[in-house]
């Protein structure tokens, strides 16, 4: 029996550990979280004095240094109960990684201490409202003035906007594209930071959400991340782990309803049997795993990739963030469909993960643009 492939008894154990802490403090809740719009903010914090608000950051900084695919077992676990809010904690987990990676020694003890804990959560600014896609086309500016810069323009949705104390930001401080990007961290309370209305969404109901505006907001030059003209390809790497989470947000958010999805139709019986002992349902939820399975070995093939810095990560982390959120998607849809009428209500948690997954296809770079990096790696070659 080879174990090549199987997780190691480490990886277990925190897989087991973020398990369990979802079974107590997240799944119970979530219904809630999605109906009332609630921040859990008190969970993000449990879910730090675990380890997992600095999954990544290294140990000297007062983190726990795993690997990348340890990082995805953990935000697959946390999605079991709550994709939203696993996806939260990813976020921030990528914020304190680009601080704990590329920043120096003052801007680090400013920030890491009080974000392993949570008690200061980051979020991670480069979209705006006139570039998505196209980000390295950002126009917010950061212009050195003496021993600070001073920025202005504005960022878009932007989880934990409003209520999150460090924002991560890409800011131009040079010329137009990619090479005039910097990386500035900007704290709440600055004055000349703003912020818009929460964002009234689809799903992810238990993140708040928001633009974020910088209006001649002074900034120590000590907060620069990497060197000047480095910002854009801080971004880029930051979001080759962060498309790792998000694409396992997808699995964990999948197996739950595939999961529920068993149980109903074990359990819900129309002419006269069970609607699971009809053929159709078996072979419906047989493709699903099946699919989910595929898009767990790739994910889990690129997190390793990630962790060892190998020269093919990037491709293989678009590679599996784009099939593990189509996935999702997918079988969330038809783990709806098995529920019937009934999977169209609140009262089943299947039409939560179906507006709660959808997202994943969009954020942390479009699936379409997965597709540009993979096909612009396979021409490289």
């Amino acid at each position: 029996m080879t174990t090549q492939f199987e997780l190691t008894d480490d990886q277990r154990e925190i897989q087991d550990l973020a398990r369990r802490f979802t079974a107590d403090a997240i799944t119970p809740h979530a219904a809630e979280w999605d109906e009332k719009h609630i921040f859990p903010r008190d969970v993000v914090k449990a879910a730090a004095d675990l380890g997992f608000g600095a999954l990544y950051v290294s140990e000297a900084s007062g983190g726990i240094g795993l690997g990348r695919l340890e990082a995805a077992l953990v935000m697959e676990a946390m999605a079991y109960g709550c994709p939203s809010t696993s996806a939260f904690v990813s976020i921030h987990n990528m914020a304190s990684w680009m601080i704990d990676t590329y920043g120096s020694d003052a801007v680090k003890a400013k920030f890491l201490p009080s974000m392993v804990t949570c008690d200061r959560i980051g979020s991670y600014c480069l979209t705006e409202p006139g570039s998505g896609s196209d980000a390295s086309a950002l126009k917010t500016r950061a212009v050195r003035d003496g021993d600070t810069y001073v920025v202005s323009g504005s960022k878009a949705f932007i989880s934990g906007g409003g209520s999150n104390e460090i924002y991560v930001v890409m800011a131009r401080t040079g010329q137009d594209g990619p090479r005039g990007i910097s990386c500035l961290v900007i704290e709440k309370d600055m004055p000349g930071v703003s912020f818009g209305a929460p964002e009234r969404k689809l799903g992810w109901h238990s993140q708040p959400t928001a633009q974020v505006n910088f209006d001649e907001v002074r900034v120590p030059a000590e907060n620069l991340v990497g060197a000047e003209g480095q910002g854009f390809s801080i971004a880029m790497s930051g979001l080759d782990g962060g498309r790792l989470n998000i694409g396992a947000c997808s699995l964990g958010g999948a197996q739950r309803c595939i999961d529920d999805a068993q149980a109903y139709t074990t359990e819900r019986r129309q002419f006269g049997q069970r609607i699971i002992d009809f053929q159709n349902t078996q072979f419906v939820l047989a493709d699903m795993a099946t699919e989910l399975e595929a898009a767990r070995a790739l994910l889990y093939l690129a997190a390793a990739k990630v962790t060892a810095k190998a020269p093919d990560r990037t491709k293989f982390a678009a590679m599996a963030k784009r099939l593990a959120t189509d996935t999702g998607s997918s079988v969330v849809d038809r783990a709806l469909q098995m529920h019937g009428g009934y999977g169209y209500l609140q009262d089943y948690p299947v039409e939560r993960f179906w507006r709660d997954l959808r997202v994943h296809r969009i954020l942390e770079g479009t699936n379409e643009v997965m597709r540009m990096i993979v096909a612009r790696e396979m021409m490289r070659q």
